[in-house]
């Protein structure tokens, strides 16, 4: 049997009930053969991001971090955030496009991959408040591989997200 691994995860969404949402995501994350220990952050609300920047007009978005322990593989493990994704009524129209759901792999483990479908760490975690700012509440010692730390990250970003209870 393979070594848990951990994994940190980005989850978050702008239609619906935003809350009821991630919530059930994560109760699906829980109950994932192959996924154990899914802890997360407190949630954020941000602006909607879109290919042409922060479009204030579109619904917020509520997000968070999760971290978890996995003996999936990298590509399995995304296999089944997608079906989690499908099963709380994500539809992928457009790149950056409002949804219901959304969860990116973060970090996996030590793994640094570049792949057409998947690169570890995410290529844009970094420039994300909605991605550090709770990253760094759950995890205040994290490191993001290529950046550094996430606190200090997290910090310059404070006022792009707000934090709520």
């Amino acid at each position: 049997m393979a070594e848990p691994v951990r994994a940190i995860l980005a989850i978050g969404g702008n239609l619906g009930k935003r809350r009821k949402t991630i919530r059930s995501a994560l109760k699906a994350l829980a109950v994932t053969p192959g996924i154990k220990k899914v802890i997360c952050s407190p949630l954020v609300e941000s602006a909607a991001m879109t290919q042409a920047g922060i479009d204030e007009t579109k619904p917020a978005y509520l997000n968070g971090v999760v971290q978890i322990q996995t003996t999936l593989k990298p590509k399995e493990l995304l296999e089944q955030i997608r079906r989690i994704e499908t099963e709380h009524g994500r539809v992928r129209l457009e790149r950056w496009g409002s949804r219901t759901l959304d969860i990116d792999i973060v970090v996996y483990g030590d793994v640094l991959k570049s792949g057409k479908e998947l690169t570890i760490p995410h290529p844009r975690a970094y420039e994300r408040a909605f991605v550090m700012v709770p990253w760094a509440m759950l995890e205040p010692d994290a490191v993001l591989p290529g950046h550094g730390s996430v606190k200090e990250i997290a910090s310059s970003m404070q006022d792009q997200v707000s934090v709520l209870s």
